[in-house]
């Protein structure tokens, strides 16, 4: 009887309402960032002066600013998303048997949250916000969007481990060819840090033409910030080869998951997010433009990392098993 007992809490799987809520909580994560993105691309940054974590120095706003609200919900909805991922930390624990997966991947979330708003804490209370031009403004900034891509990836992780029905302990998996799949993700990562700092030169230094536009890109008399404008759309266009033919690969592979739907949806993404690119550029990045094309890209990012998962964390039993 006790040995049956066993058994089946092994094999017990995590509850529905727990799937869905790992994934409500990424979803929740990148609607934070798409209105981070609204804060850098308003200059609302000092929207709440250089106090941290209260906002001009007090807890309710009386006659605010359009900056100071969008900068104090901002605030609200990344004090929110720490106790929603700890809230996600605790039930993956109840739900889980131990050695899941999931329990790694929900602490790393914690974690990168955390440093999440250590980050941002340090940017606001270094003044590196609205139209700060400090050199040590892009560093920040590009710390800052890798730990938020990191703790994107590891939600992602989160909930598709729990969404597992297999290859979900630790010993029942086994690393597959991981070079080729990690590099794409590592690559991806460059490009959404040089995406940033992109996105800031265009803010710090606006055109009034797209000739214009391009003329400061490679004026020798323009900042290395609007120099580097360039060089997002050239790594993009490079990195979009190692992609594509990870993907091929991807859907050719045989493994315990069909990725053919998978690799499709993230070629979709990947047309939506360069079509939006050139749309930026066009258009000298329109806020709405802006936002849709952040929304594809971290919609890429975190179908990549499934992918990823998929490819690298190989269960060690046959059979298919994702839910």
């Amino acid at each position: 009887m006790s040995s049956a007992t066993v058994t089946v809490t092994v094999q017990r799987l995590p509850s529905p309402a727990l799937r869905r809520f790992a994934w409500g909580v990424l979803c929740y994560f990148i609607a934070v960032i798409l209105w981070g993105t609204l804060v850098r691309a308003t200059g609302s940054g000092a929207g709440c002066g250089n106090h941290w974590p209260l906002c001009n120095g007090t807890v309710i706003q009386h006659s605010a600013s359009v900056n100071t609200m969008i900068e104090f919900t901002h605030r609200l909805t990344s004090g929110l998303s720490f106790f929603a991922v700890v809230g996600l930390l605790a039930w993956t624990f109840a739900g889980t048997v131990r050695g899941h997966l999931a329990r790694w991947a929900a602490v790393a979330s914690v974690a990168f949250t955390l440093i999440e708003a250590l980050l941002g804490a340090l940017l606001v209370k270094l003044g590196y916000t609205a139209q700060s031009q400090s050199p040590q403004r892009p560093a920040f900034l590009a710390l800052h969007l890798t730990n938020t891509l990191l703790l994107v990836a590891a939600l992602t992780l989160t909930a598709h481990l729990l969404s597992r029905k297999q290859g979900y302990l630790r010993g029942s998996v086994r690393l597959s060819a991981p070079f080729a799949a990690v590099a794409s993700v590592v690559v991806v990562m460059v490009v959404g840090v040089t995406g940033s700092l992109a996105a800031l030169g265009d803010t710090l230094f606006p055109a009034s033409s797209l000739g214009l536009a391009l003329a400061q890109d490679f004026s020798s008399a323009s900042g290395w910030l609007v120099r580097w404008r360039w060089t997002h759309p050239g790594i993009a266009f490079a990195a979009s080869f190692l992609l594509i033919w990870l993907l091929v690969r991807s859907a050719q592979r045989r493994t315990h998951w069909d990725n053919r739907g998978l690799s499709a949806l993230i070629l979709l993404l990947l047309a939506a997010v360069y079509t939006l690119g050139l749309l930026d550029v066009i258009l000298l990045a329109p806020l709405w433009v802006q936002v849709a094309h952040l929304l594809a890209a971290d919609t890429l990012w975190a179908a990549l990392v499934v992918l990823t998962a998929r490819l690298t964390l190989e269960p060690i039993e046959a059979g298919s098993g994702f839910d």
